[in-house]
C-alpha cells in the first residue's frame, strides 16, 4: 500500500476579521461573534489551506464521546459529536478549541484521518478510544496511526478541585498533576498520550503551547468571552 500525504494545520487568533473580544481570527460560530466575521474567517482558512470552503467539515461539539464518519461536505456543523473521521481525500475535518485538547489522527497508509475534541469531560468519558475504534473499523491500524496533540491548557495552569482530579485520573490515568501553586491540576495531554500508547499508537507529536499562557491563542479559562482556534486535518490524493 502507498502512503498518502497528510496535512495538518493549527491556527492562532491573528489575521482575521473579528472585533474584540474575538480579535481577530475567531473560527467559532457559537461564541457570540458576528456571523459575517466568522464566515469571512472560515473562508480565509479554506483559501489558506487550498480547499473550497465547503470542503471543511465542522462539528457541533458537546463534550461527549460521539464519533461521526463523514464522506463529503456537510451543509452545517455535524450535530452533537466530538470527533469526525473520514476516508475522503481533500475533505478537511476540523476541531474548535479554547483550552480543550484538539487531536488530529491519521493512518497515512489506510487513508483515514480524524479530528477529535478532547476537553476534560470528553477525555474522561473516552472520546479518544471511541475515535480510534472508528478509525480501526474503517481500516486503520494502530501501529500506523500518527497523532498530534494540539495546544491546550497545560497542567501547571489547569487547576481543578481535588475530587475532580481524582475522578478524571481514575478514567484517564496519567492526567493528574500539580499546578505551579502546588494545587490539584489536570494535564489532559499527558493522559491522552497514555491512552494513545496503550492503544498501540507510537507516533505522537505534542504542541507544547499552553492556551492560557500564550496570548496568540484563545483561552476560555483566561478570558471568559473569547473566540476559538481550529485544528484541521485532511489528506491529499
Amino acid at each position: 500500500m502507498s502512503t498518502i500525504r497528510i496535512r495538518r494545520v493549527v491556527t492562532t487568533r491573528q489575521g482575521g476579521a473579528s472585533a474584540p473580544p474575538y480579535d481577530t481570527f475567531n473560527l467559532g460560530d457559537h461564541v457570540g461573534d458576528r456571523p459575517e466575521a466568522v464566515a469571512a474567517n472560515r473562508e480565509r482558512l479554506a483559501a489558506g489551506i487550498g480547499l473550497a470552503t465547503q470542503r471543511v467539515v465542522w462539528m457541533e461539539q458537546v463534550h461527549g464521546r460521539t464519533v461521526t464518519v463523514v464522506d463529503g461536505p456537510q451543509p452545517r456543523p455535524v450535530p452533537a459529536c466530538d470527533a469526525l473521521v473520514t476516508r475522503q481525500p481533500q475533505l478537511a475535518v476540523a476541531v474548535l478549541v479554547a483550552d480543550c485538547v484538539p487531536m488530529l489522527l491519521a493512518d497515512p497508509v489506510g487513508n483515514v484521518v480524524a479530528a477529535v475534541h478532547a476537553g476534560r469531560v470528553g477525555a474522561r468519558v473516552g472520546v479518544l478510544p471511541a475515535a480510534l475504534e472508528t478509525m480501526r473499523r474503517l481500516g486503520a491500524r494502530m501501529e500506523r496511526v500518527e497523532a498530534l496533540l494540539g495546544p491546550s491548557a497545560c497542567g501547571q495552569c489547569y487547576e481543578v478541585p481535588e475530587q475532580m482530579q481524582t475522578d478524571v485520573e481514575a478514567r484517564l490515568p496519567g492526567s493528574a498533576c500539580r499546578t505551579r501553586q502546588g494545587t490539584a491540576g489536570l494535564d489532559l495531554r499527558a493522559g491522552l498520550w497514555h491512552q494513545l500508547a496503550a492503544a498501540g499508537v507510537a507516533k505522537v507529536g505534542v504542541d507544547p503551547r499552553c492556551t492560557i499562557e500564550e496570548s496568540t491563542l484563545y483561552s476560555y479559562r483566561r478570558d471568559g468571552v473569547t473566540g476559538r482556534i481550529v485544528a484541521v486535518t485532511w489528506f491529499e490524493q
